[in-house]
């Protein structure tokens, strides 16, 4: 059986109400897969609006293995010293990671957080030597649209990424960078700039797997399931 753990922030929690990319990710392997798997993760809740917690269970459809790791606010800075125990705890073979834009806001400048995703791998490796990674760059999303040094950080940090993720791979534990596109669009691709929207699930949840389908040969193209 593969383990697949969801690892993000207020992106890949999602809140109350929402399906999550999570659940476009979950029916995709489940009609394509052709084997075993299950979402894995010590975490279970969605982000509650009403309370700025994450004590939720509110989702569009409970019904999908909702476990994952993954916090509304949280980075690579907070990731890295969590990852191993998830890992480990959790068995997780392959983990599907979108992560950077709260450490770019909040916490680091680029060249930080780069160092950050090597701790992330290196922590994630420790707990499980053969364990698979498809990491998301830092998307679209409105503060780098209306702040030009924001979107300065970001572009810098997504090509430090590409060279940590090239660097950091290897034949038996190997490194995905995945990409959204250039289709992807804030207006109706998100509900506020930022956080997906029906159609933004299903285009995180593509990003990951186009990206397993074409190098590891897993599931088949992502077709979206309403």
């Amino acid at each position: 059986m593969l383990r697949f753990m969801p690892v993000g922030d207020s992106m890949t929690i999602g809140s109350a109400g929402e399906h999550t990319w999570r659940h476009r990710m979950w029916q995709h392997l489940r009609d394509t897969h052709g084997g075993p798997f299950a979402l894995v993760g010590p975490r279970e809740t969605l982000h509650d609006p009403a309370t700025g917690e994450p004590t939720s269970h509110e989702y569009a459809d409970p019904g999908f293995p909702r476990a994952h790791l993954a916090g509304w606010g949280e980075g690579w800075l907070h990731m890295a010293p969590l990852i191993a125990d998830a890992v480990r705890r959790c068995r997780a073979d392959v983990l599907l990671v979108s992560l950077g834009l709260i450490d770019l806001g909040f916490y680091t400048n680029a060249e930080q957080t780069a160092e950050n995703v090597r701790a992330f791998v290196t922590a994630a490796r420790s707990a499980n030597p053969r364990i698979r990674m498809v990491v998301l760059p830092v998307i679209p999303n409105v503060r780098a649209q209306d702040d030009a040094d924001f979107a300065e950080q970001v572009a810098q940090f997504n090509v430090l990424l590409a060279k940590e993720i090239a660097d950091l791979d290897e034949p038996g534990s190997p490194l995905l960078l995945a990409s959204v596109g250039e289709s992807y669009d804030l207006l109706t691709d998100t509900y506020d700039g930022t956080h997906p929207s029906a159609s933004g699930e299903h285009k995180l949840a593509a990003a990951f797997a186009e990206a397993m389908h074409q190098a590891w040969g897993l599931g088949n193209r992502y077709t979206p399931n309403p």
